[in-house]
This record gives C-alpha cells, structure tokens and sequence, in this order.
C-alpha cells in the first residue's frame, strides 16, 4: 500500500470511531407538545374578596389581588402582582429581583368548564420571549361566590414558540453540554457531579447520571433542594423524557424529535 493510501485509510478508520463514540444525545431535538401526556394531578387557586390563594403552589401563598406587587417565598419568584380583569379573567405577573419573570392571563369559558392560560415568559438571560397557550378542564365541583377562573384546573394541552421547545446536546468526553435558544445552559459531567447553571429561573444546579448508553437521569436542583428529575431515554430520532417535578408533585411525559 502506498503512502497516501495508508493515510486515506487512516483517516476513513477515524472517522468510523468517532462516528461510533458519539453518544446518541447528541444534537438539536424539539418536543412535540401533541405528544405530551399531562400529569392528572390539577393546579388549584381561587380570588375571592380581593385575596389570591395558590394552594397548589409549594410552599400555598395568598397575596392581595390589589395589582400590586405581593412579596411570596418559596417560589422561583419572589414577588406577584394579581389583579382582576373581568368576572371571568385574571392578570398574574411574577417577578424576580423586580425583573419580570412571566405574564399570564386566565380566562375561564361560558361554561366555566374550561380555563385558557395565556403566558409571557422571559427567561433570565435573553431579550427573547416565549409564549404559551395552555387549556386545562375542570375538575371537582365549581366553587362558589368566587371569581370565575377559581378552582381545580386539570391541563389537558400545551402550545409554545418553538424557541421554548428546542433544546441541544453536546457530548465530550465525559461531559455533556445542553443550550436552548433562550440561554439556557450547563456542562456537567455524566458521574453525578452537580454542575451550576446559567440562565434558569427554575434550577441553580444540575447532576448527570448515565443510566447506559441510551439513557441519562438529570437531577435539578434550587437553593440545595431537589426540584426535578428528568429521564431521557433516546432511541434513534425519537427522546422519550418523563419529567417528575418533586416541588408539586406532578409527572409529565414528553417525546422530542431530532432535528
């Protein structure tokens, strides 16, 4: 064999083992929302005589619905402003460091048996926003003498701006680094070790856990506490991630694309 023949078969053999250790995480995926199946579990909240009371919130607060800001704790924001639109919509804005976090409207239907949540979202480092469109039914018995969007909200359907949707996956080595649009980021190592984390409201660290080859476990964590366990099991283009969120209990299921 020639020298440049050696070399162009050297080349094509590296090029095999590359293409063989790169892990099957790695690349853009999107969530496809129709595909998402919803924790049953409801979000509870009522307004009456000018209080607003999140009891599926953990830790439940209650704050004047006054369209001032409220001081709250616990929560990944640390003020609310609450204020009644009509008999049958809310404004709900969170801030964080007087920075605002998200801006939703709640409108329940004519029937009261449906409640579209509209929300803004702006995320910590970025000028882009995502928006959200949410639909959840009612559960329970519909209170009484109490604004309309109050009760027990099951979500049943989601749609977001493909900015809030897309997220990508690099390995190296022993590292993985996960971007979003939105400037979300981290690199972690895939032995358990908490990395920090950039650009999240939600989580201040993360762990990694390789699982096996096709699986990862990520652990995120706020103030030094467990707030969500993410399994991530890839399987040619298709990600299947079940999202348990240990702050309220809830279990979500999503499937991505690889873009």
């Amino acid at each position: 064999m020639t020298k440049t023949g050696a070399l162009i078969l050297s080349a094509l053999l590296s090029a095999g083992l590359a293409a063989v250790a790169q892990s099957p995480i790695d690349g853009t995926w999107k969530t496809n929302m129709a595909q998402t199946k919803f924790s049953p579990k409801p979000n509870v909240f009522y307004l009456s005589q000018g209080w607003y009371h999140c009891i599926s919130c953990n830790p439940t607060y209650d704050a004047k619905a006054d369209g001032t800001d409220q001081s709250v704790t616990g929560q990944i924001y640390d003020t609310v402003v609450v204020k009644e639109a009509d008999p049958n919509t809310i404004a709900v804005t969170t801030k964080k460091g007087g920075k605002v976090v998200s801006e939703q409207t709640r409108t329940v239907s004519a029937d009261g048996k449906t409640l579209t949540v509209k929300t803004i979202a702006h995320p910590m480092n970025s000028d882009q926003t995502v928006t959200a469109t949410a639909t959840g039914k009612r559960t329970g018995v519909k209170p009484s003498g109490v604004h309309g969007t109050s009760g027990e909200w099951q979500i049943v359907k989601v749609e977001q701006s493909e900015n809030g949707l897309t997220t990508t996956y690099k390995t190296s080595g022993d590292e993985l680094t996960m971007s979003q649009p939105t400037g979300e980021t981290f690199t972690a190592k895939l032995d358990g070790t908490e990395a920090p984390v950039k650009g999240a409201y939600g989580y201040d660290t993360v762990s990694l856990k390789k699982i096996n080859d096709h699986t990862i476990e990520e652990t995120q964590k706020r103030n030094g506490n467990v707030v969500m366990v993410n399994t991530m099991t890839v399987g040619g283009k298709t990600m299947k991630v079940t999202a348990e969120n240990k702050v309220t209990g809830r279990t979500n299921t999503y499937t991505a694309t690889k873009q």
